[in-house]
C-alpha cells in the first residue's frame, strides 16, 4: 500500500494540535465539499481524502498509531505483537545459551530427556510469532460521503458512486436520514498479503429542499392564505413530494395555524408501506396599497361591535 500524508493532505505539520487539525478540515471541507463542486471530480477525490485524514488525526489513538507505523498503521496491533513474541523468543534463547555453559554435560541430559516438554514449551513461546507471520492482514477501510436531494430518497433506488476511481452500484434504500452510515462489507483496499478487503463506509449528505424540511419521517411546509380566507374560509393549493393538494380553510383561521395531511410525509427507513405526515402551516398575507374605499371598509369593520 502506498503511504498517504495524511499531515500533508489537511496542510499541517506534524505538531499540529487537535484544534489545528479541526480547523484545518473545516475549511479544505468547505472548499472541496461536492455540493460546491458538483462538476469537479478532482474536488470530489480530495474530499474523500481529507475526510480519510480527519478520521484517523481526530482520533488520538489512530494518530499515535499512524505517526509510528506510517502506512501500516492499521496493523499495528499485529506487529507489536510480533516484536514481543520475538523478543520473548531472543530472550530465552539468551537464558537457555547460559545455563547451556554452566551446566555442562547433566544439563545436555536433563534436555534429552525432557525433550517433549521442550519442544511443548517452545511452541508456546514462540508459535503464535510463528502464526503472528502468516497472519492475513484486512485491507484498509474506505469512507466516502454520497450528497442526495430530499425527493430522491422518497423511494428505494440504485445509484452509481465512484470511490478510488472504482464504479459501485449501490441500491439506497426509500427514506435514508441525513447523518445515516451504510457499510458495504469488502469494497475497501485490497489486503497486503492475500488477506480480506476492507470494507467502504458510505455517509449520506441528504438535502431539504427549499419548500419542504425534514423531521423525522414527518415533512414541514408553509402554505400562504390571504386574509380573506383566514377570515371567511375558503380553498388552498399545496404543494407535496407527491403532488398538489386542495386544502379546505375553515374561517378565522389564524396565522401560524398548522393542519396535518396523514401519509404525505417521508417513507419510514426499511418499513414497507409505513409513512410520516406532512404538516402545513399557513401564513397569513395582509394585504397592501389598500385604496380609500377599502381603507373606509376596514374602519367600518373595525368599529363595529
Amino acid at each position: 500500500m502506498e503511504f498517504i500524508d495524511y499531515y500533508k493532505i489537511l496542510e499541517i505539520d506534524k505538531a499540529a494540535s487537535p484544534d489545528d487539525i479541526k480547523q484545518a478540515y473545516r475549511k479544505l471541507a468547505r472548499k472541496l465539499h461536492p455540493d460546491l463542486n458538483p462538476n469537479d471530480k478532482d474536488a470530489h477525490k480530495k474530499f474523500q481524502k481529507v475526510n480519510e485524514a480527519n478520521e484517523v488525526l481526530s482520533d488520538p489513538e489512530k494518530r499515535k498509531k499512524y505517526d509510528k507505523y506510517g502506512k501500516d498503521w492499521e496493523h499495528a496491533d499485529q506487529i507489536e505483537q510480533q516484536q514481543q513474541n520475538r523478543q520473548q523468543r531472543e530472550r530465552y534463547q539468551q537464558a537457555n545459551s547460559g545455563n547451556q555453559q554452566h551446566a555442562g554435560n547433566q544439563q545436555y541430559a536433563y534436555d534429552t530427556e525432557n525433550d517433549d516438554d521442550f519442544s511443548s514449551f517452545f511452541e508456546s513461546m514462540f508459535g503464535n510469532a510463528q502464526r503472528a507471520k502468516q497472519t492475513k492482514f484486512r485491507g484498509q477501510d474506505y469512507n466516502a460521503e454520497l450528497t442526495l436531494p430530499l425527493a430522491s430518497v422518497m423511494q428505494t433506488h440504485q445509484q452509481t458512486i465512484t470511490v478510488n476511481g472504482k464504479n459501485i452500484r449501490i441500491t439506497i434504500p426509500a427514506g435514508v436520514e441525513n447523518g445515516q452510515k451504510i457499510k458495504l462489507a469488502g469494497y475497501g483496499a485490497a489486503s497486503e498479503n492475500n488477506g480480506p478487503a476492507g470494507d467502504l463506509y458510505i455517509t449520506f449528505s441528504v438535502e431539504n429542499m427549499p419548500n419542504f424540511k425534514r423531521s423525522g419521517n414527518d415533512l414541514l411546509t408553509n402554505a400562504t392564505i390571504d386574509l380573506y380566507t383566514a377570515v371567511l374560509g375558503g380553498e388552498t393549493i399545496v404543494e407535496t413530494l407527491s403532488g398538489k393538494v386542495k386544502l379546505k380553510v375553515s374561517p378565522g383561521t389564524q396565522n401560524g395555524t398548522k393542519t396535518r395531511l396523514k401519509g404525505k410525509g417521508f417513507p419510514v427507513y426499511k418499513k414497507e408501506g409505513e409513512v410520516g405526515d406532512l404538516f402545513v402551516t399557513y401564513e397569513v398575507k395582509l394585504p397592501t396599497n389598500l385604496t380609500e374605499e377599502q381603507k373606509k371598509l376596514f374602519t367600518e369593520l373595525s368599529q363595529l361591535k
